[in-house]
């Protein structure tokens, strides 16, 4: 694309112009962005999308009746907005349904507890569980534990509570627990294992997510405390006397099907060139999946709504996807992962992914973008940087490496990512509970989400940028959180 000189004015608002270069956005490209973000600020269909989705079906657990009645909705409400080519691609799964479950500390200072059943693990024997519990404060100390130590006891895990931070770096530790700790604790003949809810909120409100199968099978009965119950324990095992607890689930699985909803804005003269943004339709069922991923398909869809409704087409293709189960395990590699089943089944298409970005952490405002590998510096990330910054987001010299569950499996395949960073310091006080509900979300928050994607869209998808050929032989490693 040509580039031109910016006006005087414009120099006065920082936009400094670019030295040419075969991936520099000329400046009616960035001005245009502006004009594409500045309208999305102001109005957008986010929460419309939101509000409808979440009242409409509630909680959309992967492979329900809900998530199933959702999706065809999804694709209606794309049809109604423009989109072409939209359709819904199916696939089996196995899903879990919770039914009921309690947990107790029974005997000497009996009490209720307040716990949720984990995802995909399996029910009690009729009549629960009851052993005496075993309490480890770290992952390692429970893989290190003799299988004397456990056998026949609820292992019962709690590494304190997972404190808030804007990138959400602390929730690594804490699912790396709940997806493997059951599996370790069944291995060494536990009858039960237990957790501190994975969260940074003190409510009494436990988090679920899901457990992970071995070889195929599920492990134990999993469950988790919400964290002042999880306190509570803690604290009655420090009077060095024995805790019993007893538990019940009446957890099933099932055959079932989920799906992706696919809908495409064509590109005005390629395309064959596609930009994918991604975000995923189920939910867990406590809450009605509203920062979970309801507000991340808002944004997204908005976004490319707010090009459509910009009255030009931009060149390249924006495909919006709501994926199906990004939130639970499965058996095999035969059933689920929504992301899986897209990226397989493209094929050489891939090839003309351009990009692809997921919007998959709540609502609060986007404080970073992270671009590929080689891009870092580059001309782009310069216009990137004057469309993004007047709106608080900085551009970030982070490489996106992992795009997110859903885009994820593209990455192999060689498609770049990019990632527009969300404020995360309240996010896993909501994430998995009953309190994922609308109200959490802040219509204005949500608007600078729409305003940031769709000015960085515009500024993709309506130029020759080209992010795999600014991959440098060797990929920097990503720094760690």
């Amino acid at each position: 694309m040509s580039i031109r000189l910016l006006t005087a004015s414009a120099v006065a608002l920082g936009l400094v112009a670019f030295t040419p270069a075969a991936h520099a956005q000329d400046a009616a490209t960035v001005q245009q962005a502006i004009v594409v973000r500045d309208a999305a600020m102001r109005s957008n269909i986010a929460m419309d999308y939101v509000t409808q989705l979440t009242t409409r079906f509630g909680a959309r657990p992967a492979g329900s009746r809900s998530e199933q009645q959702a999706a065809a909705w999804a694709a209606d409400y794309l049809r109604a907005n423009g989109f072409q080519n939209v359709r819904i691609e199916e696939f089996p799964l196995v899903g879990w349904e919770r039914g009921e479950s309690s947990a107790a500390i029974v005997g000497d200072n009996a009490q209720a507890l307040v716990a949720a059943a984990l995802g995909h693990s399996p029910a009690t024997p009729r009549g629960g569980v009851e052993a005496e519990i075993v309490r480890f404060s770290t992952f390692e100390d429970l893989q290190a534990a003799p299988e004397a130590a456990v056998r026949g006891k609820i292992v019962y895990v709690d590494l304190g509570q997972m404190h808030p931070m804007q990138d959400g770096s602390g929730y690594g530790p804490q699912t790396r627990v709940r997806g493997a700790g059951p599996g370790v604790a069944a291995a060494k003949g536990a009858a039960a294992f237990v957790m501190r809810s994975v969260g940074s909120d003190e409510d009494r409100m436990p988090h679920t997510g899901t457990t992970r199968y071995v070889d195929g099978k599920p492990t134990i009965p999993a469950f988790a405390l919400a964290a002042p119950d999880a306190d509570q324990v803690s604290r009655l095992v420090a009077l060095r006397q024995p805790v019993r607890m007893r538990l019940t689930s009446t957890a099933r699985t099932y055959r079932t099907t989920s799906q992706n909803v696919i809908g495409d804005l064509p590109g005005a003269t390629r395309p064959d060139e596609i930009i994918v943004l991604g975000s995923h339709m189920d939910s867990w069922d406590l809450g009605t999946g509203a920062i979970d991923d309801g507000a991340g398909g808002a944004i997204t869809v908005a976004a490319a709504k707010a090009i459509a409704d910009s009255g030009r087409r931009p060149a390249r293709t924006l495909r919006v996807i709501f994926y199906g189960s990004e939130e639970v395990a499965q058996p095999t590699a035969q059933t689920g992962n929504g992301g899986g089943v897209y990226a397989r089944g493209q094929g050489a298409t891939l090839d003309k992914h351009i990009i692809a970005g997921e919007s998959d952490f709540g609502a609060d405002r986007v404080y970073a973008l992270r671009l590929p590998a080689g891009a870092q510096g580059s001309d782009f990330q310069k216009a990137a940087t004057r469309v993004l910054y007047p709106i608080g987001v900085l551009a970030s010299d982070r490489v996106e490496t992992e795009g997110g569950v859903d885009v994820g499996p593209m990455g192999p395949l060689g498609v770049p990512f990019f990632g527009l960073a969300q404020d995360g310091t309240r996010y896993f006080d909501l994430h998995h509970t009953a309190n994922d509900t609308l109200d959490k979300i802040d219509p204005a928050q949500l608007n600078q989400n729409v305003a940031a994607w769709a000015g960085l869209l515009w500024l993709i998808a309506d130029s020759d940028v080209d992010f795999r050929a600014m991959k440098p032989a060797t990929t920097p490693a990503t720094p760690t959180r």
